[in-house]
């Protein structure tokens, strides 16, 4: 019997929902994409084309359902006191600001309605061109066209994909969640690093930005964290509440997780 499952519920001043992408998401999660490639390749980071991908890259993930966007609900309608004491007004406009800007603002539903402020691709493709036969491809799920909205940096909504995209990969019975990124961006394969992931090696190709391969087992364990362990800037609050709507993770594997609660940290 399948559930919702709720990633993080220590302190809720913004709602986010997981779910899976439809084909109305694809304008948001293109804007929100070609964001993240021109902030890295502003920072010399080359692994995403400039301008981002074209709509013929996307379209298939969310037909195959293997699309999933991280949803920002309604939020001024429920800004109080003590919500604008904890930041929440100005992350909102933050926000705001950031989808007029183009960042996903596609997807925006009127003043304050629903965003789109991150994607990730989770599935069983193993780039022939990074994993061999010999890394056993068959027993581990991919992360790919992972990316957060700048409007959201310092909320830990990466780390809390990941964390997801392991249980999943769990629940599924994958023994390792993967990816892959560029191989010059040292400050992202230190973060992998921090999250629990292993650099298994580096793939050289002169027609490939990307190339550095980390892994990290699917456990209940892998990556996760009990409370927030850093300050949080000024401005944000101190945690977020993320919903999962996709509804697909063995019940089995939700139960095991129901006492470790998934905390946003920076």
């Amino acid at each position: 019997m399948h559930r919702n499952t709720v990633l993080d519920a220590v302190r809720q001043p913004l709602s986010l929902t997981l779910r899976r992408a439809e084909s109305a998401d694809l304008p948001a999660a293109l804007a929100l994409l070609a964001e993240a490639a021109a902030w890295l390749n502003d920072r010399g980071v080359r692994q995403w084309p400039v301008g981002g991908f074209p709509a013929s890259r996307i379209e298939p993930l969310i037909a195959a359902g293997t699309l999933y966007v991280l949803e920002a609900g309604s939020v001024n309608e429920s800004v109080n006191e003590s919500d604008k004491a904890a930041g929440l007004g100005d992350l909102d406009a933050g926000l705001d600001a950031g989808l007029e800007a183009g960042l996903g603002g596609a997807h925006r539903d009127g003043v304050g309605g629903p965003a789109i402020v991150a994607t990730m691709a989770l599935d069983g493709f193993a780039d022939p061109e990074f994993w061999t036969a010999d890394d056993r491809p068959e027993t581990a799920y991919y992360v790919h066209k992972l990316c957060t909205s700048r409007a959201c940096a310092g909320l830990g909504l990466g780390r809390t994909l990941l964390d997801w995209a392991t249980l999943r990969a769990l629940a599924d019975g994958m023994a390792w969640l993967r990816l892959d990124c560029a191989k010059t961006n040292a400050g992202l394969q230190g973060y992998y690093r921090s999250l629990g992931f292993r650099h298994v090696r580096t793939v050289d190709l002169p027609h490939r930005a990307s190339g550095a391969l980390f892994q990290r087992p699917a456990t209940l364990t892998a990556g996760y964290v009990e409370a927030p362990t850093a300050p949080v800037a000024p401005g944000h609050p101190a945690g977020a509440r993320v919903i999962d709507l996709t509804v697909d993770l063995a019940a089995e594997a939700a139960d095991a997780a129901s006492d470790r609660d998934l905390v946003l940290t920076r």
